[in-house]
């Protein structure tokens, strides 16, 4: 296990491109970290400084410690799994996951007990004799995986291993893998562009977007209080609604009516000078048919009435789109945000539209008028010029 310093590290490339720029960051012995961003936004190219398989061009990234700017890639003492499984058909698991042992003239007795614990770990006991042609695609991961246990690294690096899988083989290695680091202890750096990982895998994410971080913390804090635009967007399924907002007489003025400012947001609002035309964030969640909300939880929030545009049922609960009256939300993020995920969920202009997750017990019904009830307290504001989240806590 091993402690992972970036210190002001920065990637660019010969044609004069910058790939990542000045990331600070340290990694925790033992701790599970998630590299997360669109395509092209420095994740890999972060992974691959760190393992060595790209020179760092400015900046300093030690590991226990010790510069490693200048160490090949072997001296490094860590392993790594890519979304290519990369086993060599002609050998069985047992020789696969052993080859790494094999090139460092382990002896015959310590590959044996090594490989068998790692089948063990990753239940490939039973698979030791098949070749890969004979596994299923989680199966050889796993023994990709092994390949990378057995040489007891000082950290794993893992980039995007899931992608290649179907949807519910994906959710179940999730799983696996979650408890696989847990048992090992093993400090890791995982990249994916798929935020249902980062947010059901990591101990810590860090948002990368054009080379920058956008913002490090836990799956929690950065749904909760996410620092500007592009992480509210972008952590979330689906997306945070965007609606403009224009502040007067101690309340907001948006397409879903007037929302009352309460005290906690008013301080907010005050403390950071905030401009008159803002932004504001409602997460789907945070909306709830009216007629099934307790009558002193009304009380206390804001409503609106529309009618339903489309309904979407998963059984256990509802999403209701609305399309509202007014334009929606403009801001040079948001429209970056919705380039770079090739997301149409993303508001950049046009009609003010909003999803709200509701209860399956709704009666709500497409195209017909539905009263909508909201937290005022939850709204998250933002500033359109340059992303921040002005209800930012702490």
């Amino acid at each position: 296990m091993a402690e992972i310093v970036l210190d002001k590290v920065s990637k660019r490339f010969p044609d004069g491109s910058l790939a990542v720029s000045e990331v600070n960051l340290t990694i925790g012995d033992g701790e599970f970290l998630i590299l997360v961003g669109p395509s092209g936004c420095g994740k890999s190219t972060t992974l691959n400084m760190v393992a060595g398989l790209e020179d760092i061009t400015a900046g300093e990234l030690r590991i226990d410690g010790e510069r490693m700017n200048e160490r090949a890639p072997k001296d490094r003492d860590i392993a790594m799994v890519f979304q290519s499984y990369a086993l060599y058909p002609h050998m069985t698991v047992r020789e696969n996951i052993a080859f790494p042992l094999r090139l460092a003239k382990v002896p015959d007795a310590k590959v044996k007990e090594r490989v068998e614990h790692a089948a063990e770990v990753l239940d490939l006991v039973d698979h030791l004799d098949r070749k890969p042609a004979n596994l299923s695609g989680g199966q050889r991961q796993r023994v990709a995986m092994g390949r990378a246990i057995v040489r007891s690294p000082k950290a794993f690096l893992m980039d995007e291993p899931l992608s290649n899988l179907d949807a519910k083989l994906r959710g179940q290695m999730r799983t696996a893998l979650s408890r696989l680091q847990k048992r090992l202890g093993t400090t890791t750096v995982y990249v994916t562009h798929d935020q249902t990982e980062a947010m059901t895998l990591g101990d810590r994410i860090v948002v990368l977007q054009a080379g920058h971080v956008q913002q490090i913390g836990s799956p929690q804090n950065l749904y909760d209080q996410p620092s500007n635009l592009f992480v509210a967007g972008f952590i979330g399924s689906p997306s945070m609604n965007f609606l403009p907002a224009t502040v007067q007489d101690g309340s907001l003025s948006t397409p879903i009516g007037t929302v009352p400012l309460t005290d906690r947001v008013r301080r907010h609002l005050e403390s950071t000078d905030a401009p008159r035309e803002l932004i504001a964030g409602f997460r789907p969640e945070h909306f709830e048919d009216a007629s099934l909300v307790d009558e002193h939880l009304r009380d206390e929030g804001g409503s609106f009435t529309s009618s339903v545009d489309v309904l979407e049922s998963l059984g256990s609960e509802k999403y209701a789109h609305f399309e509202l009256e007014g334009e929606g939300a403009r801001s040079q993020q948001l429209t970056d945000l919705a380039a770079v995920t090739g997301s149409s969920d993303v508001p950049t202009g046009g009609i003010a539209q909003l999803v709200t997750r509701l209860s399956s017990a709704t009666e709500a019904r497409e195209n017909a008028e539905l009263e909508v009830w909201f937290d005022p307290d939850r709204v998250m504001l933002f500033n359109p010029e340059d992303g921040r989240n002005l209800t930012l806590e702490g």
